[in-house]
């Protein structure tokens, strides 16, 4: 479904107009929080898949009438806005973007279909250097059709990546490997831990290739905290995101992600271990939840402010709130 019926299946409700949805000076310029009564930390990054049925102009209203200065970008809604529109209009918004999802699904045999995929990594490379953004995000898909072979399906990751780090180097692009919970192994990401994917990243020159460490997708492992030392260890850490999990799951799992606090993942912990590992870029929140997304955009945003504030920032080392990214 296009970024449009999205919308129009939302309705009214969804729409970051009015009053309550301006926070923008003639320029478009953020100028503090006009919607919501907290002052969000200046790490905190609001993805576009939080909003999911925005429009990129709404998008960006929403979250600079929170006051929230970084923003995590998607290719459809960039795509649909045009690459050189939404690069000027993020730019006079005076936002940051974190990263841009996603690239990936690299799983297929050699073939058109592959030559596709690879072509189109680039094509996401060019966008992201177009928009400011220091990491394109992957998923890096899941198993090809009919086959059982993990290791082999792996294996076709590293080497697509492997076609790509020269154009990323160049464009001063980090290709982000994203790690998934085990759950999406078969369909969308045989990488499902962090020591996988650094498995694969540490291959390749850091300033190339590096991880997200997605809070969602990695919480379970009993290695975590190691492996973030380790993505830590050599500036490979591309982004991280919190989010939470909570059971039950609903029908589509993909649509489980919650307000951070609202389930059961530990943020003092895994915080911490990302702020020891010397990490010091944005932290997005990346929310797929179908509730969420039927909520007005603003209302979304404000909560999202509230959540991080309340459960991440208080880990956070507020001796240094610059941003520096990888």
């Amino acid at each position: 479904m296009s970024a449009t019926a999205l919308r129009q299946a939302q309705g009214p409700a969804g729409q970051a107009q009015g009053p309550a949805g301006q926070g923008q000076g003639p320029a478009g310029q953020v100028q503090g929080p006009a919607s919501g009564s907290t002052t969000p930390h200046p790490r905190l990054s609001v993805n576009q898949a939080t909003i999911k049925y925005a429009t990129l102009p709404e998008a960006v209203a929403a979250v600079t009438a929170a006051g929230v200065t970084s923003f995590g970008a998607w290719r459809e809604p960039v795509q649909e806005y045009g690459v050189a529109a939404s690069a000027s209009l993020l730019t006079d918004s005076g936002l940051r973007v974190s990263s841009l999802c996603r690239g990936g699904f690299f799983t297929m045999p050699e073939g058109p279909a592959r030559r596709t995929s690879i072509d189109d990594n680039r094509a996401a490379i060019d966008e992201a250097a177009a928009l400011g953004a220091p990491a394109l995000v992957l998923v890096v898909g899941g198993l090809p059709a009919g086959s059982r072979d993990l290791i082999g399906a792996r294996e076709l990751v590293r080497d697509a990546i492997g076609e790509l780090t020269d154009h990323a180097l160049e464009s001063g692009v980090q290709l982000a490997i994203e790690p998934l919970h085990p759950m999406y192994a078969s369909d969308r990401a045989v990488v499902s831990t962090l020591g996988q994917a650094l498995d694969i990243a540490e291959q390749f020159a850091p300033e190339a290739v590096g991880v997200v460490v997605d809070t969602f997708h990695i919480w379970w492992d009993p290695q975590v905290l190691e492996q973030i030392a380790r993505a830590g260890a050599t500036g490979r850490i591309s982004s991280y995101q919190a989010c939470d999990w909570a059971t039950p799951l609903a029908a589509d799992v993909l649509l489980s992600r919650h307000y951070p606090g609202d389930g059961v993942v530990d943020f003092g912990s895994l915080t911490r271990a990302v702020e020891a590992a010397g990490y010091t870029g944005d932290i997005e929140v990346e929310l797929f939840n179908q509730d969420i997304w039927d909520s007005p955009f603003q209302q979304v945003v404000d909560r999202t402010v509230d959540a991080f504030q309340a459960t991440v920032v208080p880990h956070l080392d507020h001796d240094d709130d610059a941003i520096h990214h990888p």
